[in-house]
């Protein structure tokens, strides 16, 4: 006899976990399916790991769900942002101050926000998880779907109202039920760590858009950056295998001599660059969230606080609902959900492709831009906000809280 629950999260990643804990916090029953063992809670940040640019938005969804106050202590923050772009005039910069807020974002190590995630749903009281596990086969019913799911035990079966993909840019889930895809290459790489620079400018990110790519250098909270280098695909073999001095050259050459020396870097984490969108974001009884639903270009870093506004997004109207797989719940999460993507996919692609573009004739046009939005308050103002993840109509976790 199979097993059910109300909701099935497929993924346990970053965004699958949000999703669960939410529901939790809201008395709704839900199995996540988890692939990898649980993370360990990691006692202090590391160099050696991944970072994570928070948008306002997503520190507010992480406060709600009481996970920040396990993050805040290695967190470094975003008071002030500056871009520009490699051998052209111009620059933008926005800051919190002309912004109204304290701050524009934060920056936590992606393993230090894996192990809060983890710890709190260690905590929860409606939550089912299945770990190791994985979805092997998928059947319609007429009130929902029969999961398939094998782990250590064996396999079983799982009857759920609503099924969510959760699980990444090659999502099975979108897969089994229907949901094509478009995948578009975008022909380069990306290396991430942190490393150490002469001269800071605290609290302030710096993104340098060139013919090569972007590159970032985010404020971590123990005087060392965090940096994100984009290359050329061609190149990835060739970067990957380069000593530290000879990488750093690399990002030194790519970033320019703002921050004096860069030095010391930490272990690299390589990425090859894709952008997959999904073609709807629900089908019967079935919602897509994160990057199941879209993987967009690193720039910006718009990803995972994307993900994490679909998560809370639909956590808010499955607990506003009797039955969370009905379509009226499908249609209106499709449609909360139209204006942020359709924004963030707009301009993580268009500025991709623009600000990258080695062509020397739009080289006045983008300075000119860059100007226009330095200059004009309104405009710095809108991609200020649009920044911090107030776009469309963001769940109410993500909003601001009264004092």
């Amino acid at each position: 006899m199979p097993e059910s629950t109300e909701t099935l999260i497929v993924g346990g990643g970053l965004v699958g976990t949000s999703l669960a804990l939410a529901l939790d916090a809201a008395g709704r029953v839900a199995t996540l399916v988890e692939a990898g063992a649980p993370r360990p809670v990691i006692a202090n940040g590391e160099d050696d790991d991944r970072n994570l640019a928070l948008a306002r938005a997503s520190v507010n969804a992480l406060q709600a769900l009481h996970v920040w106050p396990l993050l805040e202590a290695f967190a470094g923050t975003i008071r002030r942002v500056e871009v520009s772009r490699a051998g052209e005039f111009g620059r933008v910069r926005m800051s919190a101050v002309d912004a109204g807020v304290d701050t524009l974002g934060r920056v936590v190590p992606g393993r230090v926000l894996g192990a809060a995630l983890q710890q709190r749903l260690d905590a929860c009281r409606n939550l089912q998880r299945l770990l190791p596990a994985q979805l092997i086969a998928l059947a319609p019913r007429d009130s929902g779907w029969r999961a398939r799911i094998a782990s250590g035990n064996g396999e079983r079966e799982l009857d759920a109202t609503l099924l969510v993909g959760a699980d990444g840019s090659d999502s099975l889930v979108r897969q089994l039920t229907g949901i094509g895809a478009q995948a578009h290459a975008y022909a380069q790489s990306l290396f991430v760590c942190t490393v150490a620079v002469d001269r800071d400018i605290p609290e302030c990110a710096f993104e340098r858009f060139s013919d090569d790519g972007p590159v970032a250098l985010l404020p971590l909270p123990n005087g060392r950056r965090g940096l994100v280098l984009t290359i050329a695909a061609a190149r990835h073999e060739e970067v990957a295998a380069m000593d530290d001095a000879a990488f750093m050259a690399l990002a030194q050459q790519r970033f320019g001599w703002k921050l004096g020396a860069l030095s010391r870097p930490g272990k690299r984490f390589p990425h090859r660059i894709r952008r997959v969108l999904a073609d709807a974001l629900t089908a019967q009884r079935t919602v897509l969230v994160g990057n199941a639903a879209q993987t967009v270009h690193p720039i910006g870093a718009q990803g995972f606080n994307l993900g994490l506004r679909d998560a809370l997004t639909l956590a808010e109207l499955i607990a506003a609902s009797d039955d969370p797989g009905a379509a009226p719940v499908m249609n209106e999460y499709a449609t909360r959900r139209a204006a942020d993507r359709d924004g963030v996919l707009a301009f993580s692609h268009g500025l991709a492709s623009l600000a990258c573009l080695p062509q020397p004739a739009l080289a006045p046009l983008r300075s000119l831009a860059m100007l226009a939005m330095d200059a004009v308050p309104p405009l710095r103002h809108v991609l200020a906000r649009h920044g911090m993840g107030f776009r469309g109509a963001p769940p109410a976790a993500a909003l601001e809280r009264g004092p």
